[in-house]
Parts: C-alpha cells; sequence; structure tokens
C-alpha cells in the first residue's frame, strides 16, 4: 500500500442492507392530542447478576415483560388530526416523581407530532419526548406512571459473554405481536458499524453488540435481556444484505447497555449529547499493511492495536498537543485503545472541556501528552 493509498483509506465502512430494526410503517389513524411535562432523572447500570443455573427463557422474560412496551409514532393530517405513519418498542426502566421513563431508537420517534406508547396490559397512554440522540440512534419519553407496575434493570455490557444466551423482546410487525420475545446468543460484544446523523452527519461509526436473536421491523427500541432478566442491549438495527447483495439472516445489533444508560441520563438532564473531539480524521491500524506499518508509520513491530491518525484539525486539541498524521494512538488515561470503537468509547465518557491523557507512537517514540478537549463533534 503506498502513502498515496494509506491517505485513501475510508475509515468506516458501509455495511449494505443495515436498517432500522425496526420501525414498522402503517397507513393513518386519528387520535386525539398529547400534552407534555418536563422533569430529570437519573440512572445506572448495576453489576450483572449471577445467572441462576435453573434460569430459563420464561424466568427471565417474565421479570421484564410488563415493562416492555409498543411506541406509536403520529404524524399530522391536519390542525386537529393525527396518523399513526409507524411504530416501534421500547422499555419502561425508571419510574421517579411524577413520571415513568421509556427508552427506545431516536428512528422509531423521528419526525414524530405526537408520541403515544401501548402497555403491556393493552392500555395506551400518551407520552412525551424528553430527549434524543441521532448517533446512538436513542431517544427517552415519559409517562404517567400510575399504569406502571415493573420497571426494567440494566446490567453490565462490559460482562457479557459471546455465546450467552440472549432474548429480545418487542412489537415485531406492530402491536398485534406487541412483547413477543425470540432467543439467541451474543455472537460479539462490540461491532463497529456506519452512523449516521439525520443530516447526513458521518459519525465514524457505532459500537454495538452484535446477536443472531431475530430482530425484526417493530422490534426497534425493545430491550436484549440475558437470563438474570437485566437488560444488556437495545434493539436498534439488523443486517439483511450483504455489499454484494447477498441475503443475510441472524445478525441483529443492540446498543450495549452502559453506552445506553450513559446517553438516557444525559437526555433526561439536557435533552441532547454534547460530545467532545480531538480534531483527526483516522483509520485502524489494523487496516494498514504489515509493510506500510514499517515504512510509513516506523512504528515498533510490537505494537498491533491503535488507530493510525491521518489529518489534523488546523489548532485541533490533537493538532495543539503536537500530534501529526501516521502517529499511532494506543491509549486513552491508560486504557488500551485498539481501534475505533475503544477510541470513542473511552473519549466520549468524558465532557466538553475535560483534559485526557493519550499515548501514542510518534515512530518508534512512545509519547504521553495532555488533550484538552475543547472541540465539539459536529451533529
Amino acid at each position: 500500500m503506498s502513502q498515496q493509498s494509506l491517505s485513501k483509506i475510508i475509515v468506516t465502512g458501509a455495511l449494505a442492507g443495515m436498517v432500522g430494526g425496526g420501525v414498522l410503517l402503517y397507513g393513518q389513524r386519528e387520535v386525539a392530542s398529547l400534552q407534555t411535562k418536563t422533569q430529570k432523572v437519573d440512572t445506572k447500570a448495576k453489576q450483572t447478576k449471577e445467572i441462576p443455573t435453573n434460569a430459563t427463557a420464561t424466568s427471565a422474560y417474565n421479570k421484564v415483560s410488563d415493562a416492555v412496551v409498543s411506541v406509536l409514532n403520529f404524524s399530522q393530517t391536519n390542525k386537529e388530526t393525527f396518523a399513526e405513519s409507524s411504530e416501534g418498542s421500547g422499555v419502561i426502566y425508571k419510574k421517579a416523581g411524577d413520571a415513568a421513563y421509556i427508552v427506545t431508537n431516536n428512528h422509531v420517534i423521528n419526525g414524530a407530532a405526537k408520541i403515544q406508547v401501548l402497555m403491556h396490559n393493552g392500555k395506551k397512554v400518551e407520552a412525551t419526548l424528553v430527549g434524543k440522540d441521532a448517533m446512538t440512534d436513542l431517544a427517552v419519553l415519559k409517562i404517567d406512571p400510575s399504569d406502571v407496575t415493573t420497571t426494567a434493570s440494566f446490567g453490565d455490557s462490559n460482562d457479557i459473554q459471546v455465546g450467552q444466551k440472549v432474548l429480545a423482546i418487542g412489537s415485531p410487525l406492530g402491536a398485534k405481536y406487541a412483547s413477543s420475545v425470540t432467543e439467541g446468543i451474543i455472537s460479539a460484544k462490540k461491532r463497529l458499524v456506519d452512523a449516521s446523523s439525520e443530516g447526513g452527519q458521518n459519525y465514524g461509526g457505532s459500537t454495538v453488540i452484535q446477536t443472531d436473536a431475530a430482530i425484526n421491523p417493530g422490534n426497534s427500541g425493545g430491550p436484549l435481556i440475558n437470563f438474570a432478566g437485566q437488560v444488556v442491549g437495545i434493539n436498534s438495527m439488523k443486517l439483511s444484505s450483504s455489499a454484494s447483495g447477498t441475503n443475510v439472516e441472524g445478525m441483529g445489533f443492540a446498543i450495549p447497555s452502559d453506552q445506553v444508560v450513559d446517553i438516557v441520563n444525559k437526555l433526561a438532564k439536557d435533552g441532547k449529547v454534547t460530545r467532545p473531539a480531538i480534531g483527526i480524521g483516522l483509520v485502524d491500524l489494523s487496516a494498514v499493511t504489515v509493510d506500510d506499518q514499517k515504512s510509513l508509520l516506523k512504528i515498533p513491530t510490537s505494537i498491533t492495536g491503535g488507530v493510525v491518525v491521518m489529518s489534523t484539525t488546523p489548532d485541533g486539541p490533537a493538532a495543539k498537543a503536537g500530534m501529526k498524521k501516521y502517529d499511532v494512538i494506543t491509549a486513552i488515561d491508560g486504557k488500551a485503545v485498539s481501534g475505533q470503537a475503544d477510541l470513542r468509547e473511552e473519549l466520549y465518557k468524558h465532557n466538553l472541556n475535560d483534559t485526557v491523557t493519550i499515548t501514542y507512537y510518534h515512530q518508534s517514540e512512545k509519547k504521553n501528552v495532555k488533550v484538552k478537549l475543547t472541540q465539539k463533534l459536529a451533529s
């Protein structure tokens, strides 16, 4: 690979056939108007419970099912009436004061003039949008808590294991099949998939859990749970075909619960998420040939993971810290960075104007530099 070809490496490969797992589109249905209120709430991911040896899909489902809802998206047809345009799923994760809070996908409620929630008991209630985030495809809603009998708890997604059994719960094909459950396994703990904002801003990828549990249109926003009955992910998308057009089965993706908790807390507090940036264009070290690592990057052969700086923003945080093209980042605050997924995960734990320590190689020289995160990620 020449220097010119290395410079042209695409940061994130797009996956053909990647679709929201999903939004089920409908024709028109008329409903009355909804009211709105606001309130703050905080939650956390708990240590994953030990899964009993006698745990079954049924016992796990029963712990969560009453908290799983259908989310109905309505467009406005005229001044007084609204048409149901799409439907997805969600899960109630918190009751606080005069509200109960639901996490769902951003694409489930995107463009909604009004939102309703179909409870597990069949009752429809009006919902208020608290906040949404296009980058992680998450949104928070709130409803009156009087009909809420169960809230789901979050497990630690860092504790999941490849091959572990999980359940996906939601409303495939809409409310007619509400609270449907499918069983599968964790196929991969971390995958980096392409992510873009509603305005077309490419964010370089989202870190997701891969599962073979069936995720169909209407499942988006529903929980992926372990056999202890804890939410370890929020179902978001599926891969239906490969770049070559080959049909794909059993490749669904869920947003990890640790990421979900961080985002829903920010959305509940501010209604949006502001992310820091270090001001670089990058590519995974694994995408660079061994010959180019030796001749262009000139890093030690012992370095097998990291991200390569391909460009720096003029006067951006990385440039001000002295980082240059072809430097290789291997850690943030002492935590190893093997690729883009790790870099994003560690970086987005911080707030704008925080200072982080970046470990990187400039050719064969290992360096540690403090970088103040003064640049905001474009949205």
